[in-house]
């Protein structure tokens, strides 16, 4: 069976991911297929609208499929690149996309997950969303326009989420401009049924609107105080320090959750969002991230941060250089550099 359920219903082009053993994680065959349908499908008379989901219990989409990309920064192999560069550019089709896309984001909805969920116009969330971008945790640095998205949040909450890799709930995500809707998860049958069975899909908002609940309130929003105080110092260093000073609930957490993480990622991470808030457009931020992708892939703590999370799971990464003090401006700015086989350039036609 495959791995992406396309079909037409009534007047809606239904995606599923289904991959529900591995949390739906978005292989390059995925990408594709996604990717495939939405080009049919805008230029179709008969669809009015996009509805974009999960197989399983468990969530949406738990990102990308990070063993393979383990096996490219062991191997010196290149199908990441190919890999990001159709996702980034699937990402980029999603956010200009000319009929309404509507994605479920029940449950995990992680990394990759957001990108083919929070660049949709008709956005739902539920109380058992939990959505993240945890790239810092195994040597990464947000992409698939998380730069975009988190600059974009209220304040600094951009900032906390990207480096402690926090989890947001639904109610967090429709206060970070990342959701419009919380709907009951036990009501997502019957939310898709309805927009299969309506004569006009091309108003989806309409009936969504009917099964839609006020969220209750966000703890985000609850510490914007704390974290836009701590957040706005110029560094990571100087975040992490007042952090452990503020006293505010939470605070220290977050400080231990940033020290947890890789110490380059953290710091290119950092300058990558600030960069995204002065850029013009998604797309732009999106030739960035393949910039940072290509070196990250190359660089050794993406090869150690798999390991530990996710290869050996000692959840115990050896770092390289293993502090923050360690990692200096010459290395941060070669992430930004041109990849050698060029910049990401868009899709054809």
């Amino acid at each position: 069976m495959s791995d992406v359920l396309c079909s037409v219903r009534g007047r809606v082009g239904r995606l599923t991911l289904n991959r529900p053993k591995a949390i739906n994680a978005l292989s390059h065959d995925m990408v594709r297929a996604m990717d495939a349908a939405l080009r049919a499908w805008e230029h179709d008379d008969a669809v009015d609208s996009v509805l974009v989901d999960g197989a399983g219990a468990r969530g949406l989409c738990a990102g990308g499929d990070i063993r393979a990309f383990h096996a490219d920064a062991c191997s010196g192999g290149t199908g990441s690149l190919a890999f990001w560069a159709d996702e980034y550019r699937l990402n980029a089709r999603i956010s200009r996309y000319p009929k309404p896309y509507v994605a479920l984001m029940d449950g995990l909805v992680m990394g990759g997950g957001v990108g083919i969920s929070a660049h949709g116009d008709v956005r739902v969330v539920t109380e058992r969303t939990r959505l993240g971008m945890p790239e810092v945790g195994i040597g990464l640095v947000p992409d698939v326009g998380g730069t975009w998205l988190l600059s974009r949040m209220p304040g600094r909450s951009g900032i906390h989420a990207a480096l402690t890799a926090a989890h947001l709930t639904g109610a967090d995500a429709l206060h970070a401009g990342l959701a419009d809707h919380l709907v009951p998860s036990d009501r997502l049958p019957d939310l898709a049924e309805a927009l299969i069975g309506a004569s006009d899909a091309s108003s989806p908002t309409k009936i969504i609107e009917e099964f839609a609940v006020t969220p209750p309130a966000s703890e985000l929003a609850t510490a914007a105080g704390w974290i836009d105080d701590c957040y706005r110092a110029p560094t990571v260093e100087e975040i992490i320090t007042r952090l452990r000073a503020h006293g505010a609930p939470g605070a220290a957490a977050a400080a231990d959750a940033i020290e947890a993480k890789s110490p380059t990622a953290l710091k290119v991470t950092l300058r990558a969002l600030r960069a995204a808030a002065d850029l013009p457009d998604l797309w732009s931020a999106l030739v960035a991230e393949f910039r940072v992708s290509s070196a990250a892939l190359r660089s050794p703590d993406l090869r150690e941060g798999i390991r530990a999370q996710i290869i050996d799971k000692d959840r115990a990464p050896r770092w390289d250089p293993p502090t923050l003090a360690g990692v200096d401006d010459d290395l941060v700015a070669a992430f930004f550099a041109v990849p050698p086989g060029g910049d990401l350039t868009p899709a054809p036609g």
